[in-house]
C-alpha cells in the first residue's frame, strides 16, 4: 500500500511540472516562439470582424523596439528613435489628431510635442507582440501610463493604451493610441 501512494505521489509531481520550462539560465531560453504556439479554436462572434481575429504571438523584437521608442519619448530625445521607424509613418492620436508623412515630419512634430514637458516619466503595465495571421502583420500592444511635467511645473497624469503596427523590417509604420486622465501620483 504504501508504495502505491508512494508511486502516486510521485506521478502527481511529475504531471505537476510537466509543462513547466527548462530554465537555462535567462527567461529568454523560455519564451516559444510563434510558430511553437498552439492556437486556440477560432473565435466565433455575432459581428462581422472588420480586421482580423486571428492573431499568435509574435517575436518579441517588435515589442522591445516599442519599449525604446518609449524610452526616448522620456528622455526627450526622439531623434535617437528615427532608425526604428519605416519612411512613412501614421499615428493616430488620442486626441482625434491624425500625423501622416515622411518619418522625419512625423517624428519633428512628435518632438515638438515633446518638448512642451519639462519632464516625462512613463510606466509599462503590459506588452505584447502579435502576428496577424491572416495578414501577415506584425503588431505590438502596450498598456502604461505616463506621468509629464510642463515647464511651470504642472504634473498631469494619463493612462495609455496604443497599437503598433511593423513591417517586415522591424520598422513601426503605425500608431493608434487611447489616453484616458488619472489622478496624478501623490506627493
Amino acid at each position: 500500500m504504501k508504495r502505491i501512494f508512494v508511486l502516486s505521489a510521485v506521478v502527481v509531481m511529475a504531471a505537476c511540472n510537466s509543462n513547466e520550462p527548462t530554465k537555462t539560465g535567462s527567461t529568454a531560453d523560455s519564451v516559444k516562439p510563434a510558430a511553437e504556439v498552439t492556437m486556440p479554436a477560432a473565435i466565433k462572434s455575432p459581428y462581422a470582424i472588420g480586421y482580423s481575429s486571428s492573431f499568435a504571438v509574435d517575436d518579441p523584437k517588435n515589442a522591445e523596439t516599442l519599449l525604446a521608442l518609449w524610452k526616448d519619448y522620456d528622455n526627450g530625445d526622439l531623434s535617437a528613435a528615427k532608425d526604428m521607424f519605416a519612411d512613412t509613418v501614421v499615428f493616430l492620436l488620442s486626441d482625434g489628431t491624425v500625423l501622416h508623412g515622411p518619418k522625419d515630419s512625423v517624428i519633428a512634430v512628435a518632438q515638438k510635442h515633446r518638448d512642451m514637458s519639462a519632464k516625462v516619466v512613463s510606466r509599462v503595465n503590459a506588452i505584447m507582440a502579435l502576428k496577424s495571421l491572416d495578414r501577415n502583420e506584425h503588431w505590438a500592444l502596450i498598456w502604461g501610463g505616463e506621468v509629464d511635467t510642463d515647464k511651470k511645473g504642472k504634473v498631469d497624469s494619463s493612462n495609455i493604451q496604443e497599437t503598433w503596427r511593423f513591417n517586415n523590417d522591424g520598422k513601426a509604420n503605425l500608431m493608434f493610441q487611447y489616453m484616458q486622465a488619472a489622478a496624478p501620483p501623490k506627493k
